[in-house]
């Protein structure tokens, strides 16, 4: 499913790296990031000597992340001021990274454009540092659809992970122009499949998507091109959906014409929709032709033509192939 998903990800991006001048998109970044360290800088401490780049070279566990850096011009980007905060893979976690596709015998067999964006996905446009990790998404780099920027998902619930499943091995390593995480994996830009896959905020939704006897494979359509808005329920938001019927239990006990239904009802096809770009009073039409209203009387709300007000929670996790907001009630039709 790699291969899949890497041909994906150049096919969202590639208008993006034909347009955009990199170099004055850093400089933007630099200064708009919404992400941002708590620390403060010790002013008695002598600065580091080496810049995010240098530090690289200087370290032979991270010789391929800077020939990745190399091939795609992006050792001229991180050579900027910053501050940035770069999530440096290993050389083994390159390695893994090739092995994962027969066709890949080193990184000049991935497209160049491709390869950037995979990179860029690994940095951030401030200087964050171990202590200031919370469970949240940052945003990165990294472009999705409408060239909005690629959310990474940060959990610190048992130990650090990046992105569901990358782990830091060395943190903290101060460069003149940012902060360096050493991790043991090349995390891909997630689709919005994987990122309720990797918030366990989302697993009664994951199960709902994945039941065997759905006629419709959710998965599998969310993981294609898309671009998708998904509107996902958090685990709370289902099981009052469970408690508001005496017959049901599990997710097993709804109907599946009722579930498929209800699971249509939050997904939006061909749209990748922020919320900067919802409106009071918008009528929005879902994957099963049904409408529900946006209504931001009171903060971001829908209200849904079974006459439910339902708060959006959380928004903008931003995927490859679309965006997922979270909302606080199963949206009924």
């Amino acid at each position: 499913m790699l291969d899949v998903r890497i041909f994906n990800i150049l096919s969202n991006i590639e208008l993006f790296m034909k347009n955009l001048n990199l170099l004055f998109f850093f400089l933007l970044l630099s200064t708009g990031m919404t992400f941002v360290s708590c620390g403060d800088d010790d002013t008695d401490d002598e600065p580091a000597a080496l810049s995010i780049v240098e530090t690289a070279i200087a370290t032979d566990n991270l010789s391929t992340l800077v020939d990745a850096l190399t091939m795609t011009g992006l050792d001229a980007t991180l050579a900027l001021n910053g501050p940035f905060t770069v999530l440096a893979p290993t050389n083994e976690a390159f390695q893994n990274l090739l092995d994962s596709n027969p066709a890949w015998n080193s990184l000049s067999d991935i497209d160049n454009a491709t390869l950037t964006n995979v990179l860029l996905f690994h940095v951030l446009g401030a200087e964050v540092a171990s202590t200031d990790l919370t469970d949240s998404y940052a945003t990165t780099a990294a472009a999705g659809p409408n060239d909005e920027q690629i959310s990474l998902q940060i959990d610190v619930t048992g130990g650090v992970r990046f992105n569901g499943s990358a782990n830091p091995i060395t943190t903290d390593v101060e460069a003149t122009n940012g902060i360096v995480h050493i991790i043991d994996e090349v995390m891909l830009p997630p689709s919005v499949v994987d990122i309720a896959l990797n918030n366990a905020g989302f697993s009664s939704l994951v199960a709902a998507l994945t039941r065997a006897d759905l006629t419709v494979d959710f998965v599998a359509t969310l993981s294609e091109a898309g671009p998708f808005t998904v509107f996902a329920p958090t685990d709370a938001a289902f099981q009052a959906l469970l408690d508001s019927n005496d017959a049901w239990s599990t997710l097993a006990d709804i109907p599946v014409d009722v579930l498929q239904a209800v699971l249509s009802y939050h997904v939006i096809a061909g749209a990748n929709v922020q919320s900067d770009m919802l409106s009071d009073g918008q009528t929005v039409t879902a994957f099963n032709e049904g409408t529900f209203d946006i209504d931001l009387s009171n903060g971001p709300a829908i209200n849904t033509t079974s006459g439910q007000n339902v708060n959006i929670i959380l928004t903008d996790v931003q995927g490859w192939n679309g965006v997922v907001h979270a909302v606080d009630a199963v949206l009924l039709p």
